[in-house]
């Protein structure tokens, strides 16, 4: 893949046509360097994911045919990110345990307080951007995997392996719970929520005491 793709890039250095899409041969590679999950959803993809280039190749296409700079993701994902500046985003590579955490029963992203301050606006464009945070296909996707944990059709650890940041919220919620989450614990936590009383409002204080008599 590298080697015609250099010999491409030397050969039309200035050329306004895209370069060949050599990189297509390694996608089975890829997918298996990334345990077949999508590098910015991070859940396993049941249809074959694309050769993503987190530097794009309208930004330097040096980097066309470099391994480092490509990324396993979803079909869509690839298209939405292609226009996108990578000084905007977060590199997948980047990120350490913990930055990331789905909030139960939204199955909501959101940036942890473990990501470092001067990275947290940045995190946070990303999922906006990418619609990491709380686009449609992404939740729908996510709560298709906690289904068929809460159906007990895979193990928790199995849920780890497809679906980590979907497992981690899980083992989270069911270590604070004292029980085994399931199909039920959604409506319990709703219904929890919408059952608890609104704080009392304390009286305001005229500031006029009431002379003794």
């Amino acid at each position: 893949m590298r080697t015609p793709g250099r010999g491409w890039l030397r050969r039309n250095p200035e050329s306004p046509i895209r370069p060949p899409a050599y990189w297509r041969r390694c996608n089975a590679q890829l997918a298996e360097a990334f345990f077949e999950r999508c590098a910015y959803t991070a859940m396993y993809l049941g249809a074959p994911g694309t050769v993503d280039h987190f530097i794009s190749i309208d930004e330097d296409r040096r980097l066309a045919y470099e391994w480092t700079n490509f990324r396993y993701s979803a079909g869509w994902l690839n298209s939405r990110k292609q226009a996108l500046v990578s000084a905007r985003l977060m590199d997948p590579f980047e990120i350490e345990d913990g930055w990331f955490a789905l909030l139960l029963p939204s199955l909501q992203l959101q940036v942890t307080e473990r990501c470092p301050p001067r990275l947290r606006e940045r995190a946070v464009e990303t999922l906006r951007l990418l619609g990491l945070d709380h686009d449609e296909r992404v939740i729908r996707y996510r709560r298709q995997w906690l289904e068929e944990y809460e159906r007990r059709r895979v193990t928790l650890d199995y849920l780890e392996d497809k679906a980590p940041l979907v497992a981690r919220a899980v083992r989270e919620w069911e270590s604070r719970e004292g029980r085994q989450w399931s199909a039920g614990s959604n409506q319990l936590d709703l219904a929890r929520a919408e059952a608890s009383p609104a704080p009392r409002k304390r009286a305001a204080r005229s500031g006029v005491r009431k002379k003794k008599s």
